[in-house]
């Protein structure tokens, strides 16, 4: 199966969970065996590639500032390319700067991506019921991508991909083994430095800079 094909899966959950408006958001990146996977909660309407309009990629964070702070502290995000992002308008990104952007992306080795595809009008969370309609999609999205690590931010996406009740400041730096479709992955559990979370920046940094160290 190829990561296209798990789009129309995704749409479809997207139909049901989103709002109708907006286009699901898909993943992004090196998708074949890349150092890291991240992954996020799920998208809001301020992800420009959400909108009807926009034809080119639907992958996480394109349009948006914030995020690119953590990715350029832990050098993966060329300076030029993080200093037009600070810079330009939500609107001023273009679907080829958003080419450019995730073209640096995989030279870095990533892969971004979200538990939840379902684009949503704001920014309160999804409840774990509909999170866990996404999970075997993730789980054929690492099946595909083969990353080395993931990487996941927050409590309710960590204790929802490793089925168990995950407090990340009581597992920093703390490495979890789970076995899907025969194959071993090694997943991090880290601090959500976005939106309320933005204040755990500083530990989210330290703690994904020592697990690269350690990994990669």
């Amino acid at each position: 199966m190829l990561l296209k094909e798990l789009n129309k899966e995704y749409d479809k959950l997207g139909q049901i969970y989103g709002a109708k408006e907006l286009d699901s958001i898909y993943n992004g990146g090196l998708e074949q065996n890349p150092d890291i996977c991240f992954v996020f909660m799920n998208p809001t309407k301020k992800i420009l590639a959400a909108e009807k309009t926009w034809k080119g990629l639907k992958s996480p964070w394109i349009g948006t500032k914030n995020i690119w702070d953590l990715f350029v502290a832990l050098n993966l995000l060329d300076k030029h390319i993080y200093k037009k992002i600070k810079t330009i308008k939500r609107e001023e990104w273009t679907e080829a700067f958003a080419e450019e952007v995730y073209e640096d992306i995989k030279k870095h080795k990533y892969f971004i991506t979200n538990l939840g595809k379902c684009t949503q009008i704001d920014a309160r969370s999804l409840p774990n019921s509909v999170y866990k309609e996404y999970l075997q999609l993730l789980y054929k999205e690492f099946e595909i991508v083969k990353p080395k690590i993931i990487i996941l931010f927050g409590n309710q996406v960590s204790s929802i991909v490793l089925d168990q009740k995950i407090q990340v400041s009581q597992v920093r730096k703390q490495s979890f083994l789970k076995t899907i479709n025969n194959r071993t992955y090694k997943f991090y559990a880290v601090y959500y430095p976005i939106g309320n979370g933005r204040y755990n920046l500083n530990k989210t940094i330290e703690d994904i800079k020592w697990i690269i160290h350690e990994n990669v």
